[in-house]
């Protein structure tokens, strides 16, 4: 699977002052399970080192790029063109995600300064021009800054749903057909269960297909609505919910003592005493002893490299 990235955060040195911003967990955790593809459409037209830019905010509240020296030139138009052409290009790169330089007037996904022409205080509204076309081409692409990944909540979160997005990317390669689909759509059950129920009975419906619509338009919608769906952020509250509902599947396998132990650790993970992967275990644990071929299937359980720890945090669900 492929994720772009700035081309600084892993250590090209392509930064208006000849650096980089080389982050540790991008260059030397991802690069372990994703092909890194870089991107940096502002060294592609000027070089580096160059004149840094930065967004300005005229009189009539018109937003423009403009360098940073004495002779302040308006470049708007250079770096708009070289997004669009940047942003074309990364969608053929076929990219199951991809990671911004925060503060970036030119990747940053939010909070930008924006400066005003005279001595007026900056501030931070603005939205980096390339993250912008990326947005506005890839609406449910995985993104985030590298910044944001910090947080164990946001980075589990995207992490969910760029590998998920990228086991849509190879699912849809397959030529697959509706029973694939239903397949597919089973695996996912409780994954997206713990984003939204309203969302997994929106795809079943898509599957149910009681219009008999062909499987391209049924693959189409399918692919919409689970790249929204996977869009949303999970809780503790949901997924505790979730939990619940699987442990109805071997309850009435497991003594009393064992039952009271599994509730009582998914009441202490609902407490935010302790984090998702202890109760995973336990979890896959029954699945494994009971043979239950159903949850065995569902990516809920494993929705990602385990060495990865996104669940061994509490601060991973809210």
């Amino acid at each position: 699977m492929r994720i772009g990235v700035s081309s600084c955060l892993i250590g090209n040195k392509v930064r208006y002052d000849g650096m980089n911003a080389n982050d540790k967990f991008i260059a030397n955790i991802l690069s372990k399970y994703f092909e890194l593809i870089p991107y940096c459409p502002e060294t592609t037209i000027w070089g580096s080192p160059r004149e840094a830019i930065r967004l300005v905010e005229d009189e009539q509240g018109v937003v423009k790029v403009v360098t940073s020296n004495k002779e302040a030139k308006v470049v708007t138009d250079e770096l708009k063109d070289i997004s669009s052409q940047t942003a074309q290009e990364a969608g053929e790169d076929e990219l199951c995600g991809f990671i911004l330089k925060s503060a970036s007037p030119t990747c940053g996904l939010e909070r930008v300064k924006v400066y005003k022409p005279l001595n007026a205080p900056s501030e931070k509204k603005g939205v980096g021009l390339f993250a912008a076309e990326l947005k506005k081409r890839y609406p449910y692409l995985p993104m985030e800054e590298e910044g944001r990944l910090n947080d164990p909540w946001l980075r589990e979160n995207f992490l969910m749903q760029t590998f998920a997005y990228g086991d849509l990317q190879k699912f849809l390669k397959s030529n697959p057909t509706f029973n694939d689909l239903v397949v597919f759509h089973t695996s996912y059950k409780y994954l997206i269960y713990a984003k939204a129920e309203s969302a997994y009975k929106t795809l079943g419906n898509i599957v149910a297909n009681h219009d008999k619509k062909s499987l391209e338009l049924v693959l189409k919608n399918y692919k919409e609505e689970f790249l929204k769906a996977i869009n949303l952020k999970g809780s503790v509250k949901k997924t505790y919910n979730v939990l619940l509902h699987i442990y109805g599947y071997f309850k009435r396998d497991i003594t009393p003592d064992e039952k009271e132990h599994v509730l009582s650790t998914l009441e202490e993970y609902k407490q935010k005493i302790i984090p998702l992967i202890a109760v995973m275990k336990i979890i896959n644990l029954y699945a494994k002893r009971f043979d239950v071929q159903y949850l065995k299937a569902q990516k809920f359980l494993n929705p990602y490299p385990k060495e990865l720890a996104l669940r061994s945090d509490v601060r991973a669900y809210k």
